[in-house]
Order: structure tokens, then C-alpha cells, then sequence
């Protein structure tokens, strides 16, 4: 299949050329490039390349017939692989001014394509990139041009190319290829470029989502220097939210971390799913499992007894820090519709040791909820502890979910 490739795009060569030279040539440089030309066509472009070699030892060659040997030169170059020799004749033929640019590009892409079978990524890159100068659009290119770069250690070149065609496959409303993004991330892992492994990484959990990048994606942001560990609980509900959470340890915390906020509805749920799934309640640590859960059970019912009255307080206090925490305790424990008035009205009457936790906070609620105003509340988050950070995954996750 690839010689026949081979084979149709060296014909093509020839004879996409050949109406550009119609003067009379000597029998000398004629005969051996009919000759040539019907090797070309039975697939024998070694031997072809021979008789174009004499065809060239004919002395006081004019123009066209130094036109026409290069022209079939480069035809049976292609064909043999000789990609060194078709480059030569690209430039002598290039530099005649009898070639179309449609028929330039066709000609860099052959010899483009050529290297790169030979394994020859740097020249199949400077190939690459002068069939686009020459005013190429073929997309199988642009692969073959990204993939050279790649492998021949161009990672920053890569990128570069990466990032213009996912972008312009966003701005056209299209979904960027998986392979492209994750070409991106390893040729950013490979410059230790974490922003444009961030890039990858959030596009990759925006339009496939699978547990592996977000385990990756929120790693990486609990890494970063500043990270606050008040923010841990809110990471661990971004992971259960997106399926990332998987451990006993993770389980057994975030269950833990709940009950200290205060969340005791949400802590029973952690917990409840966390046996439901297998991954609590077996084990060597089976029964630590088993007291945490009747330790949540208990904080459960104490809540429900003290609700009314914690509610009255968060009320009377002259700051909304009481109301955004129990609105918001409510909504994680399931009850939204509850739970969003109470943080809205604690935002809205001040006083708020973290607003950026709050609107954080709010804006969670509101992606449980399906409040379509999520969004925007994400993104007015601010801060450098690690809020904007979790908000803008959150808006991410939003994203997808909707």
C-alpha cells in the first residue's frame, strides 16, 4: 500500500509539471527521460533515477531541458526515497520560476513526507514548515509537521503548533482532538512547562473528563506553592464530584474533614457512598471504617436536634459568617434549595472573615443546584491561597457536567 502510495504521488509530480515545458528537447536528454518516466510509472525509481542521471551528462543543456531532468529527478528521488536529491531538485525547480505554487507545495510535501518515513524528523520538520510557507493546508501535514517536531526534539515548537490548532478548534466551536492535548502535555511535561501542562490538562477534563486527568489536574494544584489547607475538604468534593476519589484513606479523610466543618449530612454521605462501593467496610482497617460511620451517624442526629437553634443564631449575628457556613452545610448535605437563600443572605449582610470562600462556597451550591448563574459566581473569585484555583476547575467541571 505504501509503494503504490509512493508510486501515484511521484506520477502526479511529473506530470502536474510537464504542461510547463513544451520546447523540443535533444534525443539525448529526451530519450532517457521517456525512459525514466516509464520506470517511474512501473514502481523502479532507482533505475529511473539512473536514467535521469543520463540524461543530465548531456553537455550544453538549455532551460527547459534542465527544467525537464529535474522535474523527473525529483519524481524518481521521491519514489526512491532519496529525499536528499528530490530536496536539491525542489530548489533548482523553485528557483525557475515555471512552477505553480499549488505544484511547490505538492513537491514539499512529498519530500516532507519522505524524511519522515526515513525517520529523518528534522528535515521532515523544515519540510513541514516550508510546505506551509508555500501555502500548504493539509491537516495530515500539520500532524506530520507537530510529530516531527516532537520526535526530533522541537518540544517548544510542538507546543507551539499544538496550541494554535487547539485554539482555533475552540474558536470555531469544535472539540480539539484528545491525541493533540495529550501530545501537548507531553511535549510540556518534557520542557517541565506547567502552564502549558495546565492548559492541556484543563482542556482534557473539560471535553473528556476521565478520572486520570483530574487526578493529575488537582495534584498538581494542591502542589502549588501558597496552596491553603483549609482548601483540602473542598478539593475532595471536586474529586468525589468527578469520580476521582477512589481510596479508603481519601474516604475515611474527607468523611472526617466534613464532621470538623460541621457538615455532618455531607460527612454521612461520603461515608454511605464509600461503603456502598466497597471501597469502606473491608479490609484490615474494616472496623475503624465502621466506627467512623457511627461516629457520623451520632453527629447526624445531634445536628438535626441543635438545627433550629444554630439557624436562629446565624440569624441574629451582626456578621453572615453563620448563615454562609450552614447555608452551605445544607446544601452539600443534599438540600440546595435550603441552602443557597441562607449563603446568599450571609454574602449579602457582610461582615465575612473569607469572602472568597463564601463566593467559592456559593458558587458550588450552585453547580449541585443547576443554577445557571454558577458560573458567573465562579469566576468572580479571587485569591492566591488557592480559591481562584479550585473555582476555575470547578467552572470546568460545571462545564462539562452541563
Amino acid at each position: 500500500m505504501k509503494h503504490a502510495r509512493i508510486t501515484a504521488l511521484a506520477a502526479a509530480l511529473f506530470i502536474a509539471l510537464g504542461a510547463q515545458a513544451q520546447e523540443a528537447v535533444r534525443p539525448d536528454v529526451g530519450k532517457p527521460l521517456q525512459a525514466a518516466q516509464e520506470l517511474i510509472k512501473a514502481g523502479k525509481f532507482k533505475e529511473a533515477l539512473g536514467k535521469v542521471r543520463e540524461a543530465d551528462a548531456a553537455g550544453a543543456k538549455n532551460a527547459n531541458e534542465s527544467f525537464l531532468i529535474e522535474r523527473m529527478r525529483i519524481a524518481a528521488a521521491s519514489g526512491a526515497g532519496d529525499m536528499d536529491t528530490a530536496a536539491r531538485s525542489f530548489e533548482a525547480l523553485a528557483a525557475s520560476g515555471k512552477v505553480s505554487a499549488a505544484d511547490k507545495a505538492r513537491m514539499a510535501e512529498s519530500i516532507a513526507g519522505g524524511y519522515y518515513r526515513a525517520k529523518d524528523y528534522g528535515k521532515a520538520m523544515q519540510w513541514g514548515q516550508r510546505y506551509f510557507k508555500e501555502g500548504g493546508t493539509s491537516p495530515a501535514l500539520r500532524t506530520l509537521l507537530i510529530q516531527s517536531q516532537y520526535l526530533s526534539g522541537d518540544f517548544a515548537g510542538a507546543a507551539r503548533e499544538l496550541m494554535t490548532e487547539i485554539q482555533a478548534a475552540e474558536k470555531s466551536g469544535a472539540t480539539p482532538a484528545q491525541d493533540r492535548l495529550n501530545l501537548l502535555l507531553n511535549a510540556a511535561a518534557q520542557m517541565k512547562d506547567q502552564s502549558s501542562t495546565v492548559f492541556a490538562l484543563e482542556r482534557l477534563v473539560t471535553y473528556y473528563q476521565k478520572k486520570e486527568y483530574w487526578v493529575d489536574l488537582l495534584s498538581r494544584m494542591q502542589r502549588k506553592p501558597g496552596f491553603s489547607d483549609r482548601l483540602v475538604l473542598d478539593t475532595y468534593r471536586l474529586s468525589l464530584a468527578t469520580g476521582s476519589l477512589s481510596s479508603a484513606a481519601d474516604y475515611m479523610e474527607m468523611g472526617q474533614l466534613a464532621l470538623q466543618a460541621g457538615h455532618e449530612e455531607e460527612a454521612r454521605q461520603v461515608v454511605d457512598k464509600g461503603f456502598a462501593t466497597g471501597v469502606l467496610g473491608t479490609g484490615a482497617e474494616a472496623e475503624r471504617h465502621k466506627r467512623l460511620r457511627d461516629l457520623v451517624a451520632r453527629k447526624v442526629a445531634e445536628a438535626k436536634a441543635g438545627q433550629a437553634a444554630a439557624e436562629a443564631e446565624a440569624k441574629a449575628a451582626k456578621d453572615g459568617n453563620g448563615l454562609v457556613k450552614l447555608g452551605f452545610a445544607r446544601a452539600m448535605g443534599g438540600d440546595t434549595a435550603g441552602g443557597l437563600p441562607m449563603i446568599q443572605q450571609g454574602i449579602a449582610k457582610g461582615g465575612l472573615k473569607r469572602p472568597e470562600d463564601a463566593k467559592l462556597h456559593l458558587g458550588i451550591a450552585q453547580v449541585l443546584a443547576g443554577d445557571s448563574k454558577a458560573q458567573a459566581t465562579l469566576r468572580s473569585v479571587a485569591g492566591n491561597d488557592g480559591t481562584a484555583d479550585l473555582a476555575r476547575l470547578w467552572s470546568l467541571y460545571a462545564r462539562r457536567r452541563s
